[in-house]
């Protein structure tokens, strides 16, 4: 359903992606794209979304190429790590200004209820918690029937019980067919939810596989471990500019207690 080939990208002198192939082609799987900050998983998703334009190498998405396309994105739900909207709208304005640009065919209903989200329909965004500002992003991203789903941090913000109810609507896409994609720090919500990982370090794959097998890989009991494993191992090899970024995701790895 995806399939990305020597993909390249740099901003200026900076290459972030370096001739990346990736190929995600189960539905109703969950992958897990990992890597600390500076890695390229940013840049990736921003390309698969047509928002970058890659300066080499092809996405297809459902079998087509994106390039130069746009139709594409109707099959793509996607919640964005930060999503702004105008402050002054309510969140009734809102998901009805995202039913106007995107059509027919949204249950917002069910999310809204889902989240408990009834009492705030006529508040405006400005006055709004964090996150009852992520439930009303997550009912945006989930409120139409799309067979990709991408997720950038989705659990930002979110209190126990909505990260319960978080689970069970990305499980429930799951059942349905969909194929998901997770950016996450959190590695006890990977391991709970995730059927694979794919690492980036420095615009390079350095793991693609189940989670079994990178434990196994790494001869750790977690993911969490091993996923500290794999950068100690690849720690030596990284410039010293990006040591920073490297250092930056290791605690939020290790020391997460995220329920």
């Amino acid at each position: 359903m995806i399939t990305i080939t020597n993909l390249k990208k740099a901003f200026g002198k900076n290459e972030v992606l370096k001739g990346l192939d990736l190929d995600i082609e189960s539905p109703g799987k969950i992958t897990a794209v990992l890597g600390p900050n500076g890695s390229g998983k940013t840049t990736l998703i921003k390309s698969l979304l047509g928002m970058v334009l890659p300066d080499e190498g092809e996405i297809r998405v459902l079998g087509k190429p994106v390039g130069k396309q746009w139709q594409y994105r109707s099959q793509i739900n996607y919640l964005p790590q930060i999503a702004r909207f105008p402050e002054n709208l309510t969140v009734a304005e809102l998901i009805g200004m995202i039913r106007d640009i995107r059509g027919e065919g949204a249950d917002a209903d069910t999310l809204i209820s889902h989240f408990s989200l009834e009492p705030y329909l006529d508040k405006r965004l400005a006055n709004l918690s964090g996150g009852t500002r992520q439930k009303v992003n997550l009912t945006l991203a989930l409120m139409y029937d799309s067979p990709l789903v991408i997720l950038d941090e989705p659990t930002s913000g979110l209190d126990p019980v909505a990260m319960l109810q978080l689970r069970n609507l990305i499980r429930k896409e799951k059942a349905a067919g969909k194929m998901i994609l997770i950016t996450t720090h959190i590695m006890s919500f990977v391991e709970e939810m995730a059927d694979e990982v794919v690492f980036l370090l420095e615009g390079k794959i350095y793991f693609r596989g189940t989670l079994q097998s990178l434990k196994e890989t790494y001869g750790s009991s977690s993911v969490e471990e091993a996923i500290a494993g794999l950068l100690q191992k690849n720690t030596p090899t990284i410039e010293p500019s990006n040591h920073r970024a490297v250092r930056s995701f290791r605690p939020q790895v290790i020391v997460s207690n995220h329920p």
